[in-house]
């Protein structure tokens, strides 16, 4: 029975997708059978997984909104398997508060493709609305990045009292999975304290892993590829292989 994992923050341009795409190709090339779920409305994590967005039949609008089969929205690529958007997911928070029970799309899609795969991962939109609660209803733990930059902290109690308020009323099995440093720069002082300052508010919970500034992760979601195929040799694909195993050992 695979786990769900959501990937969030509602900061945006903090690694959420870039961590989403290549966990799923890292954990992939371990033997693990990941379906990447892409649950943010740019459909990032589908053209980073090499998908047109304009081709596609089927995507996860079609099965949250008009109840098609979440497994004939899946679409099978050479880095994993990759539940797509497209743009209609952005009307979708609006629609889904007009149908029964609004919060639990999502988790009726993706609860009979547990047993397909080792882990489940859903790349979240940045914000706290409805898409978002949706994938934290849906999810057993999540995964926070958090950049090594000045406003890194910004925003994360606001995501604490989401995550409390949704266990409370909606998921009480949501936990923290663990939480990612996402472009750190080894050159200077102050990502270390903010790596630091992370590491003190989350005891036992930061990856010792981290993710650096690394031109080749920014390049490669052109290239419709992960990192670790886009550049293998690379210190971003090197980190995300280094993440993948502390995950694959927590899974």
């Amino acid at each position: 029975m695979g786990k769900i994992i959501a990937i969030v923050n509602q900061k945006g341009g903090v690694g959420k997708t870039t961590t989403a795409v290549n966990l799923t190709a890292a954990l992939g090339d371990l033997g693990r059978r990941i379906l990447l779920c892409d649950f943010d409305p740019q459909a990032n994590a589908t053209s980073g997984m090499g998908l047109d967005k304009r081709k596609l039949k089927k995507t996860v609008y079609d099965a949250v909104i008009e109840n098609a089969e979440g497994k004939d929205a899946v679409v099978k690529t050479r880095f994993g398997d990759v539940l797509p958007a497209s743009q209609e997911l952005a009307g979708a928070g609006v629609e889904l508060l007009e149908m029964e029970r609004p919060q639990h799309r999502l988790k009726m899609v993706l609860d009979p493709l547990r047993e397909l795969y080792d882990g489940i991962l859903i790349d979240c939109p940045p914000s706290l609305e409805t898409l978002t609660v949706n994938a934290l209803a849906a999810a057993d733990s999540i995964l926070i990045p958090v950049q090594c930059e000045y406003y890194a902290l910004e925003g994360l109690s606001d995501l604490m009292s989401t995550l409390r308020l949704i266990k409370k009323r909606i998921n009480p099995r949501l936990e923290i999975f663990g939480v990612i440093l996402t472009m750190y720069d080894g050159r200077t002082h102050f990502s270390a304290q903010v790596a630091q300052e992370v590491r003190r508010h989350f005891p036992g919970k930061v990856f010792a892993a981290v993710i650096p500034r690394n031109i080749r992760l920014a390049e490669a979601p052109s290239h419709g590829l992960p990192v670790t195929l886009y550049d293998k040799n690379s210190r971003g694909a090197a980190a995300y292989r280094d993440l993948a195993r502390e995950i694959d050992q927590k899974l």
